[in-house]
């Protein structure tokens, strides 16, 4: 085969794989595991989707207004395993979210865990552990 045709092979493949590869992240590269956070907020909508399951709240600021927050989660499957389920988490819910801020200050955290008005705790599904905790 000609070196032409597997450099033209090869960026094609290239370019197949890159949607995939920027879609799905590692946790270091999003969040920073040395900045926790905690979030208070009602929960303004849940997007359900596969890699991560995100849940949007409003957190009121010390000044009385609010701010939206994006939170992710782990996939839905994974948060099912774990006992949340849709019908767990309606619009209007209170929540306290710890987790991790995003690296780029954004309002977004990855979730560690969740507690509901009633004490309940319920993990998130973080990817944390994965390479955030090994270096």
């Amino acid at each position: 085969m000609k070196l032409t045709h597997v450099a033209a092979i090869a960026a094609l493949v290239l370019a197949m794989t890159a949607p995939a590869a920027r879609a799905h992240h590692s946790f270091s590269a999003e969040f920073d595991v040395n900045k926790p956070i905690k979030l208070q907020g009602t929960v303004k909508r849940v997007q359900w989707i596969n890699p991560h399951t995100w849940i949007w709240i409003d957190v009121k600021k010390p000044d009385g207004t609010t701010e939206e927050w994006g939170v992710e989660a782990g996939t839905p499957n994974t948060l099912f395993r774990l006992g949340l389920t849709r019908e767990a988490l309606p619009v209007g819910t209170e929540i306290v979210v710890s987790g991790y801020e995003a690296r780029d200050g954004a309002k977004r955290a990855n979730g560690r865990d969740m507690t509901f008005p009633d004490g309940r705790k319920l993990l998130m599904g973080s990817s944390v552990g994965n390479d955030a905790q090994s270096k």
